[in-house]
């Protein structure tokens, strides 16, 4: 049935209600659960003492957001601001010596990139991310995609196994708080960003790209040491276009989105002095004695987290490069407009990377079973490979590999008689409304699946245990009406932008509307 499909406005009043009701009853139990516990002994590491005028602890588990927007708050920021002052500072002075600021800007870029990393990680990091972008330019001018993919991945490999991780990591001198961060993320999106080089190069009809071409694609620091990756062809194209303008109202949009940035940052930081999200479920004893609406509350506010974490790292990051004049890729979609597989990501640089060069190369237009199946394994073998692999890991990929096909499956079952002449018969909304009830099955598969990613598998166990077993039917029933009131109101939402984008019909000309008459 199609995406237009209308329910009555008093039917999602209702949903309304029912999932704001929901929110805030979860959110009570979360916030009782972190006032009675806030001086145990297992929240002493995690759980310090916040902003002095509210007068209650925070909670500091996450060492990336503590990182971004607090401890190196001030070095992150001197770093991108340098980026947009040098690169104004040379927009200004290059006309005066004769030199096409437009044109040369990517190599400008290219420049400050190196210096601020030579500098920060010093001569034995760069030698080694030069070695890594010589063995991939090499094979680049081989044009063999399959070489190009043995090359990078066996590189990747190199920096997230034992013992060829520790043994590089040695070789770079000097030792500060965040070194074992921005070696593993320099030197892991430098091979990304090579092997997205290496590919576009074997798709190049007519010669090859240059090896400046890949560093200064490689140096453009904002994407650096955090990404998010831009794949070559899209960075090549925009940062050598030298017709440089600007959309109508672009920079109000970006100092918008930069007072926005701003503002969530400070709600987060507010959200954690009461609601100990993070710091709770590492406490497996607490956990057992909470109730299932908090463990369920729990499991997706962890969800939320991760992507505004996501989406607020990013859009910094976007913002300095928007100001660059560039596209880069879009924070990820919100795990709450998520029920299906196939949409759910947290790094929409690495899924589109992921997508254009494995999963849509190989699975087509993802109809047909074993290509699907072959398509997603190749997909999160290499996003195994990326994340480090271990035990959480390899379960955490087969869950989501699992459920992407998992989707198809089903999907193709209900396409044959009698279900798909059974659904024909049926109203639209009616049919929104079973399929709602599938999607919120399937929201709560994707929160399961990946909570164990972001917690544990003890917790993640312990969620899926109290909600379909030990809860049922109260709990189980209860938490899937709430998620089926989500997904109809996302579902809604997704309808009206449909509409929105849908072409006005043409009218039709005088003529033939007199010969119509």
């Amino acid at each position: 049935m199609g995406i237009k499909a209308a329910l009555p406005r008093y039917e999602l009043y209702l949903y309304t209600a029912v999932l704001g009701g929901a929110l805030i009853w979860a959110s009570s139990w979360i916030f009782e659960a972190s006032s009675d516990n806030v001086n145990r002994k297992a929240f002493k590491e995690s759980v310090k003492p916040g902003w002095h005028y509210f007068g209650r602890k925070m909670d500091v588990a996450d060492f990336e957001w503590m990182m971004w927007f607090s401890t190196f708050r001030n070095h992150i920021l001197f770093a991108l601001a340098g980026h947009v002052i040098f690169a104004k500072i040379f927009t200004l002075v290059a006309p005066k010596i004769g030199i096409d600021g437009c044109k040369h800007r990517s190599l400008i870029f290219g420049v400050y990139g190196g210096l601020a990393v030579l500098i920060t990680m010093g001569w034995t990091f760069m030698a080694l991310v030069l070695s890594h972008c010589i063995i991939l330019y090499s094979v680049a001018l081989v044009k063999r995609k399959w070489m190009c993919f043995v090359a990078g991945l066996t590189t990747l490999a190199s920096i997230k196994l034992e013992p060829y991780n520790s043994w590089q990591e040695s070789l770079v001198t000097g030792s500060f708080d965040l070194q074992d961060i921005l070696f593993y993320g320099g030197c892991g999106f430098s091979i990304i960003r090579g092997m997205s080089f290496a590919l576009e190069n074997c798709e190049k009809k007519d010669g090859n790209y240059k090896f400046s071409d890949l560093l200064k694609y490689n140096f453009y620091l904002p994407f650096f040491f955090f990404g998010p990756i831009m794949t070559f062809d899209l960075f090549h194209a925009q940062a050598n276009n030298t017709q440089l303008t600007r959309k109508e109202r672009e920079m109000w949009n970006i100092t918008t989105k930069a007072l926005l940035h701003l503002g969530v940052i400070l709600v987060v930081d507010v959200f954690f002095h009461y609601l100990y999200i993070l710091t709770i479920p590492s406490d497996m004893k607490l956990v057992t004695k909470l109730s299932d609406w908090c463990l369920a509350g729990l499991a997706y506010s962890n969800l939320v987290y991760d992507w505004v974490k996501a989406a607020v790292m990013f859009g910094v990051i976007n913002t300095v490069s928007t100001l660059d004049h560039l596209d880069p890729p879009q924070p990820p979609k919100c795990i709450t407009m998520l029920y299906v597989f196939a949409e759910t990501h947290f790094d929409r640089g690495i899924n589109d990377w992921l997508c254009k060069y494995v999963y849509d190369y190989i699975g087509g237009d993802h109809d047909k079973i074993f290509k699907e199946l072959l398509a997603t394994f190749c997909t999160f073998a290499i996003t195994t490979l990326w994340l480090g692999p271990c035990e959480l890991v390899y379960i955490w990929s087969f869950f989501n590999c699992f459920g992407l096909n998992f989707e198809l499956w089903v999907a193709k079952f209900f396409s044959l008689p009698p279900f798909s002449t059974i659904e024909g018969a049926m109203g639209e909304a009616m049919s929104r409304r079973i399929r709602g009830v599938f999607n919120a099955a399937n929201f709560w598969a994707i929160i399961l699946y990946n909570v164990l990613s972001l917690n544990s598998l003890e917790f993640a166990k312990m969620v899926g245990r109290r909600l379909i077993f030990k809860g049922f039917p109260l709990s189980t029933l209860s938490v899937l009406f709430v998620t089926y009131c989500g997904v109809q109101l996302v579902k809604e939402r997704e309808r009206q932008q449909a509409l929105l984008e849908e072409p006005e019909p043409a009218k039709p000309a005088e003529g033939d509307k007199e010969k119509a008459e």
